[in-house]
């Protein structure tokens, strides 16, 4: 059993900063690969930005590109999500996702483990 731990959220001004945290434990955190994604109201699951099990790899959605940032930490066993630059339609619950395997994918179903979520509202 895998338990993933979000936050970090909260309110933010339009070009403000937030970073998110999900402390994951329960498995062998460097051999999963690790996600964000985010969801609004009425809207479907979007990928954000995911990360290899060893880090060497990273991936973004069009629409945060150069402005977020995932990383892990693998002694903390966490992964963050540095969001900058941030804009309303960043608003979103954000959720981190973890799958077991070597290969990075952005599709929700092909993870298994995903946390409760944490709301990050973007203000103009």
């Amino acid at each position: 059993q895998m338990q993933l731990v979000e936050s970090g959220g909260g309110l933010v001004q339009s070009g403000g900063s937030l970073r998110l945290s999900c402390v994951v434990s329960g498995g062998t955190f460097s051999s999963y690969v690790l996600a964000w994604f985010r969801q609004a109201p009425g809207e479907e699951r979007e990928f954000v930005a995911a990360m290899s099990g060893s880090g060497d790899s990273t991936f973004y959605g069009d629409s945060v590109k150069g402005r977020f940032t995932i990383s892990r930490d693998n002694i903390k066993n966490t992964v963050y999500l540095q969001m900058n630059r941030l804009k309303p339609e960043d608003t979103a619950v954000y959720y981190c996702a973890a799958r077991r395997s070597r290969t990075v994918t952005i599709t929700p179903p092909l993870y298994g483990d995903w946390g409760q979520g944490t709301q990050v509202t973007v203000s103009s």
